[in-house]
C-alpha cells in the first residue's frame, strides 16, 4: 500500500496498541482494505494487533481447512501480532447457537447468524486487552466480539462498516437455500443496525452508504474515508483484457452476462479472468464454465501479476453494493477501462469525464468498446491518464484515517469517547 503520512501525523499513534478486527477473509476487496488499514496504522507509528474471525463453525479455534486457506493466502497483512478466534461445531449443541443463530440462518437471516456467531467467538488467551487503546472493526457482524474486548475497561470502537450488509445478504439469498417464513432486507438491516450504533465512529468508504447511514442513524457520529490501496502497475505493451473477481454473488452474475453476452462478440481477443470466481461459476453454471474455461486463470498471489500483460481492463459490474476495490485497481492501472455504470458506484464522480473510461450498460455496446479500447491502449501512457491520476488524488494515500485519529486525540483530550 502507498501511505503518505507528514509532520506531527507520521507519528500520531506512537507507543499506542491497536487492534484491526476482521473477517477471516482473504483474495477480495475486504482483506484490501484491512491490510491497507494495518498499514496506516505502522505509519503512524501503532503496535497493530490482526485479530481474525470466522464467518462460520470451524472443528476447534484455528483448526481446519477454512483456517488453513485463510493462513496461506493473507501472508500480505503486516500486523505485529496476529491472533484467530471463531465458534466451533461443538457450539452449536453446548450452547443456543442452533436456535439463536442456526435456526434464523435457514430462513436467510445471515445477519443474525453471523452476529450469534461472533457472541461465541471466545476472546485468545494470549490477547492483552489491557494493552489495547483502540479497536478498528470491520463489518458490524464483528462488534460483539469487540464488545467482549471492552468488558473490562472501556476501549474505543471504530466501525468500518464497508456497505450496507443486508444489501449483500438480501443478493446472496436469491442463489442460496432457505425454507418460508423468508427473512427480509428490512429484518436483516434492523440487526445490522442495532449493532453499528454501539461504534464509536462509523467510517464508510463510498459515498452512497455515507449518505444512507447519515439518514438511518442521525445520532451515530460518520465518516467518509475513501480506502487506500496498492496501485497495479502493468507492463508495456500488454496485449490482454482482463477481469478480475472474486467468488461471491455480485460477481457470478456479473460474470455470467459477460461470458453469455459479451464474449461471443469479441472471439478475437484475448480475454483472461483472474480470482476464485471460477469455482463460482464452475458449481453454479458447470456448462458455462467448461464452455470459457480456458479465460480462466484462477487466483493469484500477487495482484500485479493479473495487471502484468493488460492491454484494457474490464469491469461488467451488473450487481453489488458498496464501493468497488476492483474499480480502484483499475484506476490505479492506468489503463483504458470498459465498465458498466454500476462499477463506479459510490465513487462520487461522473465516469463518463475520464477520456480513457468507455461505460457501456448493454452488451453489444460493451464489446465494440473493448474493441475500440484495445487499439486505443496502443498509444496511450498509463501514468499519464485521467483514472491514474483520480486514483493518485483519491485512494493512494491514508491521509484520511491518520486525521481522523489526530482529530479524535485531540477531542479525548477535552472528554473521553
Amino acid at each position: 500500500m502507498s501511505i503518505h503520512q507528514s509532520g506531527s501525523g507520521r507519528a500520531a499513534l506512537s507507543g499506542k496498541t491497536v487492534a484491526v478486527v476482521h473477517p477471516a477473509w482473504h483474495s477480495c476487496g475486504t482483506h484490501q482494505v484491512i491490510a491497507s488499514q494495518i498499514g496506516a496504522y505502522k505509519t503512524l507509528g501503532a503496535r497493530v494487533l490482526s485479530i481474525a474471525l470466522m464467518d462460520d463453525v470451524t472443528p476447534s479455534v484455528g483448526r481446519g481447512a477454512r483456517w488453513k486457506d485463510y493462513r496461506a493466502h493473507s501472508q500480505d497483512l503486516a500486523a505485529d501480532e496476529r491472533y484467530e478466534s471463531s465458534a466451533t461445531i461443538p457450539d452449536l449443541f453446548k450452547t443456543t447457537l442452533l436456535k439463536d443463530g442456526w435456526w434464523p440462518l435457514i430462513h436467510g437471516d445471515q445477519a443474525t447468524w453471523l452476529v450469534e456467531l461472533m457472541k461465541r467467538a471466545p476472546l485468545p488467551e494470549a490477547l492483552d486487552t489491557n494493552a489495547i487503546d483502540l479497536i478498528h472493526a470491520n463489518h458490524f457482524f464483528v462488534l460483539p466480539f469487540a464488545e467482549k474486548m471492552r468488558e473490562r475497561r472501556s476501549i474505543p470502537v471504530v466501525l468500518d462498516t464497508h456497505d450496507i450488509q443486508a444489501r449483500q445478504y438480501e443478493l446472496r439469498n436469491r442463489a442460496g437455500f432457505s425454507v418460508p417464513p423468508y427473512v427480509g432486507y428490512r429484518s436483516m438491516l434492523a440487526v445490522e443496525l442495532d449493532w453499528i450504533k454501539r461504534a464509536d465512529v462509523c467510517i464508510h468508504l463510498n459515498s452512497e452508504e455515507h449518505a444512507a447511514f447519515e439518514q438511518l442513524l442521525p445520532l451515530a457520529q460518520h465518516e467518509l474515508i475513501y480506502p487506500s490501496i496498492a496501485p497495479a502497475a502493468p507492463h508495456d505493451n500488454g496485449d490482454r483484457a482482463i477481469f478480475v473477481a472474486g467468488n461471491n454473488a455480485a460477481n457470478y452474475i456479473s460474470v455470467r452476462w459477460f461470458l453469455k453476452y459479451i464474449v461471443p462478440r469479441v472471439p478475437e481477443i484475448s480475454i483472461s479472468i483472474f480470482g476464485d470466481i471460477a469455482d463460482g461459476v464452475k458449481s453454479h453454471d458447470r456448462l458455462l464454465y467448461k464452455k470459457h474455461r480456458n479465460l480462466f486463470r484462477g487466483r493469484v498471489a500477487e495482484i500485479q501479476s493479473a495487471y502484468a500483460d493488460a492491454a484494457i481492463v474490464l469491469l461488467p459490474t451488473r450487481e453489488g453494493h458498496g464501493l468497488s476495490i476492483k474499480t480502484v485497481e483499475a484506476l490505479s492501472s492506468g489503463l483504458p477501462v470498459v465498465a458498466t455504470s454500476k462499477a463506479f458506484r459510490g465513487m462520487g464522480i461522473d465516469p463518463s469525464q475520464l477520456r480513457n473510461v468507455f461505460i457501456a450498460d448493454d452488451a453489444s455496446e460493451f464489446a465494440a468498446a473493448m474493441m475500440k479500447r484495445r487499439a486505443m491502449s496502443q498509444r496511450s501512457d498509463p501514468m499519464t491518464s485521467d483514472t491514474r491520476a483520480l486514483y493518485e488524488e483519491r485512494y493512494s494515500s491514508a491521509d484520511a484515517i491518520g486525521a481522523l485519529f489526530l482529530r479524535r486525540e485531540g477531542q479525548r483530550q477535552r472528554k473521553p469517547i
